[in-house]
């Protein structure tokens, strides 16, 4: 599949200050969302002095180990901050992670790391390097989705292949069911990959029988006298693994069954992957990019518990994520590259403490609110970075960094920034001398959060605007609630009078965002077929894009509806919903 060329940004009154406040050339080219710019035109004769240094210790270890660093992004769903790291909250909680917690003590632990509320837009941001809502993928996507991560999003894996990376996915994508969005479509040279989430664990006879899902599986129900249209749920058709290279066809991985075994068995097979493709890579002296993202969570769990928590979150820390830690650190020292290789991990969003499955062990954390959520708790994550002699062990950095970031800093340290596109906003922003320089270093101090396709909050250094607002008595007035996160870290009590200050300035900086977007404009949400391209297709599966023979007849197209689900209002209590 092949993607538009990029094009060069005009030269903006921005991008000129950038260069007269001594930014790079390469630099001042990636359009930045604007308040970077208002930091940039305070800090930047600091930040070009610490470049300076910063590129002299990068030329250095490119020299030491003959090519750029090798870069392992391991990411997982669901968990708040402390949920690793912190051996108290640990016990509080009933589980143990002495690999994970160990590799954190080995590096950087972040304590203001900030994601998109849910999963699929998560996931966007980090590998694209700009806020879900600017790549169409803000919605959290369930089968079938007729959508995905459009071809013309450039996205991590594409950026560091153009400076000779190998590249690799392994483990949960949920960016969609077309085929643009497919991993090896996306830049990875090779991928194996569920395509949607952790409910899929649900979606067979287990979860029938146990009533964990409903109406789904009709072999095991009731004979129904009054069910007229046999194909309104089309289980049968669905795909859940898929495997690939780049420039070839795709494979469903097993036969679509989805068996409550293949689930536990697609992680282990991820992590096999995964060591496979970091040998391979050493052995060839080629640097390599993995996104090692596993599954993790069943909502089916194993009998049989190994933790005092028995929640599904505690138990599968020791399935999952304690085996492929150990896994991956035992590799990197064994080929003699952990030297060479920087590591980050973390969650993609706040614990499911909306609704979750009995017994997950998704409780809410330090903040208010989980996954879907504006408010810290949906947002804030646990996070470590590991690479052993570059940066020092054993700290905590307070800096704000946000996901995107990740993106634009991944691509300095590869020495691949002249790779990003230049024709839209990059919300990420380039953390290397946080990573190197250690806690103060930062180069963010706000984010931008969305939910669904609103802006919902702004935070700016300890202080948060709640731009959604149930109390009409608030943000509808005027009032807009402000709250300082270091002293109201629940977003319970707003400052109100004491804080009407900040009403000004948070417009303002809204504002500039806003008309920022008016010459970069977010990407609609578009859809298209789904599960084209996979060279073992079923039948049940070919049939989505290709309507039964007794469907012809019909006085409308069977498939318009692809074309028109974004025009359904996002909110159901939306005016004009189910009109």
């Amino acid at each position: 599949m092949v993607k538009p060329r990029k094009l060069a940004a005009p030269l903006t009154a921005l991008t000129i200050s950038a260069l007269m406040t001594g930014a790079s050339a390469q630099d001042a080219q990636i359009v930045h969302d604007a308040e970077y710019y208002i930091l940039e035109a305070q800090n930047g004769t600091v930040w070009e002095v610490e470049d300076g240094e910063l590129d002299a210790k990068l030329a250095e270890l490119r020299e030491q180990y003959g090519r750029p660093p090798n870069i392992i992004h391991y990411m997982f769903d669901d968990q708040p901050p402390m949920s690793f790291g912190d051996e108290m909250y640990q016990q509080i909680r009933g589980y143990k992670t002495p690999n994970l917690n160990q590799l954190a003590a080995d590096g950087m632990m972040f304590s203001r790391m900030y994601t998109e509320p849910g999963c699929t837009p998560s996931r966007a941001a980090v590998l694209t390097g700009q806020n879900a809502i600017r790549t169409g993928t803000w919605e959290i996507g369930f089968p079938i989705e007729y959508t995905g991560l459009a071809a013309e999003n450039v996205t991590m894996a594409e950026v560091l292949s153009g400076e000779g990376y190998a590249t690799a996915f392994f483990g949960k994508l949920h960016l969609g069911d077309t085929e643009e969005s497919y991993p090896i479509n996306q830049g990875f040279d090779e991928a194996f990959w569920a395509v949607y989430n952790q409910v899929t664990s649900l979606y067979n006879k287990t979860g029938e029988g146990a009533n964990a899902i409903v109406g789904m599986k009709e072999e095991l129900l009731a004979d129904n006298p009054y069910q007229l249209d046999k194909n309104f749920v089309q289980d049968d058709a669905f795909v859940f693994y898929l495997e690939g290279k780049k420039g070839e066809q795709v494979l469903e991985w097993r036969d679509g069954s989805q068996e409550v075994k293949d689930y536990y068995d697609f992680d282990i097979e991820g992590r096999e992957r995964a060591i496979n493709f970091i040998r391979r890579s050493a052995e060839a002296e080629k640097p390599f990019y993995v996104a090692w993202w596993p599954l993790w969570i069943p909502f089916i769990p194993a009998p049989e518990k190994v933790t005092l928590q028995r929640g599904m979150v505690g138990e599968n820390y020791q399935r999952v994520i304690e085996p492929d830690i150990a896994a991956m650190r035992e590799t990197l020292e064994e080929l003699g590259i952990a030297e060479n290789t920087l590591v980050v991990v973390m969650a993609d969003n706040g614990p499911m403490t909306h609704n979750p499955p009995p017994g997950a062990g998704l409780g809410e954390g330090l903040f208010r609110g989980g996954k879907g959520d504006f408010t810290e708790g949906g947002v804030r994550v646990p996070a470590a970075a590991f690479w052993p002699g570059v940066i020092e062990p054993g700290q905590m950095a307070a800096d704000m960094i946000h996901q995107t970031d990740l993106f634009t800093t991944f691509a300095r340290l590869a020495g691949a920034t002249q790779h990003i596109p230049t024709d839209r906003i990059i919300d990420g922003i380039d953390q290397t001398s946080l990573l190197l320089n250690g806690d103060t270093h930062g180069r963010r101090d706000h984010v931008f959060i969305y939910q669904g396709p609103d802006l919902a909050a702004t935070v700016k250094d300890q202080y948060k605007i709640h731009w959604t607002s149930n109390d009409p008595g608030q943000a509808k007035s005027g009032l807009t609630a402000v709250y300082d996160l270091y002293n109201d870290h629940r977003e319970v009590n707003p400052i109100v009078v004491g804080g009407f200050h900040f009403k000004e300035p948070f417009k303002r900086m809204r504002a500039r965002h806003e008309l920022w977007k008016e010459k970069y404009p977010d990407r609609k949400h578009e859809r298209g077929p789904a599960y084209t391209g996979i060279s073992n297709a079923r039948p049940a599966t070919l049939a989505l894009s290709n309507p039964p023979v007794d469907y012809q007849n019909l006085p409308f197209d069977p498939m318009e509806f692809i074309s028109h689900l974004d025009k359904l209002p996002f909110n159901v209590s939306e005016p004009g919903f189910g009109e």
